[in-house]
């Protein structure tokens, strides 16, 4: 018997199975990425109060370009289906009521960093970027930077630019709209 062990790794179809089968359940909160089913950690009140905040003024910018997901599934082939705290993605005529969104829907991911920052930097943008999410955004609730990640690859994204709070940004897929960060973070 060999002395080293190897992980067991999931499709999103077995871990959609063991959703339907009861073997997981909602209450476990719990995300597949890179085929690892992972515990999430849970939500401290700046990130839940930034999370609200960003998603209210995302959703209001944004109204009739594109829909603003608070802390839903994504599903990203073969084996990752997270949770980004928000993700901003096509409109879709069902309201994703039969699937949830795909790479080919998503126009770019954010997660809110309280105390998950180097998570989120290493494992999410890796599986972000290997599927080509053009664009992934983490907010430092601590800092108040958020970390404008482009140009994903194999080893991740290519393009890291770290803004403050009093800066602001336009999204590769709405280039003429002009994002406050102000408004993503709670004031300070």
């Amino acid at each position: 018997m060999s002395s080293s062990t190897q992980a067991r790794t999931w499709t999103v179809d077995e871990y959609h199975q063991m959703l339907q089968a009861g073997i997981l359940t909602s209450d476990e909160r719990v995300e597949l990425l890179s085929g690892s089913i992972l515990q999430m950690s849970p939500q401290e009140p700046p990130h839940a109060a930034t999370t609200r905040r960003a998603s209210r003024y995302l959703d209001r910018l944004l109204d009739n370009l594109a829909d603003v997901r608070t802390q839903l599934p994504i599903t990203l082939l073969p084996n990752s289906e997270p949770e980004p705290d928000i993700a901003i993605v096509r409109l879709d005529a069902n309201a994703y009521g039969d699937r949830h969104p795909g790479v080919e829907d998503i126009f770019w991911a954010i997660e809110i960093a309280d105390t998950t920052l180097r998570k989120d930097r290493e494992i999410k943008a890796l599986v972000y970027a290997r599927v080509r999410i053009r664009e992934y955004w983490i907010l430092d609730v601590n800092r108040q930077q958020a970390y404008i990640l482009r140009n994903p690859n194999d080893r991740g994204y290519s393009s890291e630019a770290i803004l403050t709070a009093s800066d602001s940004v336009c999204s590769l897929a709405f280039p003429w709209l002009d994002i406050s960060l102000s408004e993503l973070f709670l004031p300070q």
